[in-house]
């Protein structure tokens, strides 16, 4: 039986009816916004992770600047020496030092953006 041509069918389309998931209500960034425990929880432990960096940063720091005034101490008459192991011996450890510490904090915030993000 062919349909009279003026019917037609309409299809009407809408956002999906089905439920959501649970994963979808959880939203850390969320959290941290609304500064809830958990939101506090998570900026907690990035700062935790910076601090550990900058503490490591500093004990080599300490470790390798630390003993210096009393090797200049020892050796007498040491002037020369003294700018030569800082200008020269101490440059490029503390550059690299300070390369690492920067990218141990980017690593950190990396690590917190792809927690913290929405999927």
């Amino acid at each position: 039986m062919p349909q009279d041509p003026t019917e037609r069918r309409v299809v009407v389309t809408g956002p999906p009816r089905r439920a959501r998931r649970a994963s979808d209500y959880y939203r850390p960034r969320t959290e941290i916004d609304e500064q809830t425990t958990l939101g506090h929880t998570y900026v907690r432990s990035l700062m935790r992770s910076q601090l550990r960096a900058g503490l490591a940063v500093f004990a080599v720091l300490v470790l390798l600047v630390g003993p210096l005034p009393l090797v200049f101490a020892a050796i007498p008459d040491a002037r020369r020496l003294t700018w030569a192991v800082l200008g020269f011996c101490l440059y490029a450890p503390l550059v690299l030092l300070a390369r690492w510490y920067v990218r141990r904090a980017e690593r950190n915030e990396r690590d917190f953006v792809r927690l913290v993000e929405d999927r």
